[in-house]
């Protein structure tokens, strides 16, 4: 059978590579895919962007299945387009993936049934904004509404910084995800991504991970998409597990259902856990994390494109993951001057090649493309070098020995990834 997947980044490339080790897959389409998934085994990219070309390819191609990637596509409603054309498609539907669109709504959902997040308020009136700030405090966090690539949240720890986000989300025209601002109080604790499977009424939990969202080692700089991540995450105990489960997930799943939402498709729960195991929300996002999805994707031992199918027919419930026993680090190698204004056509040299590649890592492409015989930046993050280990020091050392080997002008990288495992069990 034929899989398309939809998207361009390094969770794509790494969706592609695991669905193309399936016994049942002929071949992985991704839709336009990058410089990365254009080398795999088995996989071919195709130059598609718009629904109409997209179905019309799924039909010609007779495509067994379909799964979304990004988060633009799933809040334009690619999953409502594909299943009005009779078309095999997993993930959330335009309603369902307000979970992740709009602040507002996922917050106002979580209100509603019940599931544990931070104090907040909305606003689109600037002065409003700013004095609902001066009268809470810093530190204090402030949120685009919108869809804004995982960089619309400012962790403001003064005032002038909570004001100066303000000024610039509700009235900067060209911010992205404007007109909106969704500002929340400041959670302590430890953040961890929980992600699942979901069929609309059950959930098939993935291994856990951690992201490190701060462009610079110790947690400094700018908020990014991520920089890094691995997996397991040793802050998700078996207790806090049965929590974000019991309190979390399955509660999100049913009241989505309630809503009139009925939810299928990847679930992540951004979870903000303090050390008693008490946990609260931080954000949805109807996606697989990026770069959680990487360190994911090496460690999943079971077919991705059965789980793919008891998803989209119901049936999670009937399946289980297996996974690696060991740890998955993954390194993201950024481009110059992101997250702000990231340079493109930067030539890319010692990136391995196919004999290269070995079983306990992979190179996953982000921002890439070709550019004549050579491969060349083309986003702010470029490549996650993932590498799997007995432990975390073992994975972390695997994954810069790597990227040490891979050079580009301008290259931006954290060193740390992974510190904070390091300090709970190495």
């Amino acid at each position: 059978m034929k899989i398309l997947v939809i998207g361009s980044g390094g969770r794509e490339h790494a969706l592609a590579w695991r669905l193309a080790q399936s016994s049942r897959v002929q071949k992985v389409f991704v839709a336009p895919g990058n410089a990365g998934t254009a080398l795999e085994d088995g996989v071919e990219n195709v130059p598609l962007t718009s629904f109409e070309e997209l179905i019309a390819f799924a039909r010609a191609e007779q495509i067994h299945a379909t799964v979304v990637g990004p988060e633009a596509p799933l809040a334009a409603g690619i999953v409502d387009a594909f299943r009005a054309a009779s078309l095999r498609i997993f993930g959330p539907t335009r309603a369902a993936a307000q979970l992740e669109s709009s602040k507002d709504f996922a917050k106002r959902f979580m209100t509603r049934h019940g599931i544990p997040t931070a104090r907040f308020a909305t606003f689109t009136d600037a002065a409003q904004a700013h004095a609902y700030v001066d009268a809470q405090g810093a530190p204090i966090v402030v949120k685009a509404d919108g869809l804004a690539a995982g960089k619309g949240v400012v962790v403001a720890l003064s005032l002038a910084e909570a004001h100066a986000a303000i000024g610039l989300m509700l009235l900067d025209a060209s911010y992205t995800g404007g007109a909106r601002v969704v500002i929340e109080e400041f959670l302590e604790g430890e953040e961890a991504s929980f992600i699942v499977m979901a069929d609309g009424v059950h959930a098939l939990a993935l291994a856990t991970s951690q992201d490190h969202k701060r462009l610079q080692d110790g947690d400094l700089g700018p908020n990014t998409g991520g920089m890094g991540a691995y997996s397991p995450a040793p802050v998700v105990t078996p207790g806090v597990h049965a929590r974000a489960m019991r309190e979390v997930i399955l509660p999100t799943i049913d009241g989505m259902a309630k809503d009139g939402m009925t939810y299928t498709g990847f679930l992540y729960a951004g979870l903000m856990i303090k050390p008693d195991g008490t946990l609260k929300v931080v954000e949805f996002n109807c996606r697989l994390g990026d770069p959680e999805a990487q360190a994911i994707m090496l460690r999943l031992k079971s077919d991705l494109a059965d789980l793919v199918d008891a998803a989209i027919d119901g049936h999670l419930d009937r399946v289980e993951a297996e996974w690696d026993r060991r740890v998955a680090l993954g390194v993201v190698m950024a481009a110059a001057g992101y997250p702000a204004a990231p340079r493109k056509g930067d030539a890319i040299s010692g990136l391995p090649g196919r004999a290269a590649h070995s079983e306990d890592s992979h190179v996953f492409h982000a921002g890439t493309a070709r550019q004549g015989d050579q491969t060349v930046t083309a986003g702010g993050r470029v490549l996650c070098v993932t590498a799997l280990g007995g432990n975390v020091s073992a994975a972390q050392k695997r994954a810069y020995e790597v990227v040490e080997t891979i050079r580009y002008d301008g290259l931006q990288m954290r060193r740390d990834i992974g510190y904070r495992a390091l300090g709970k069990r190495g």
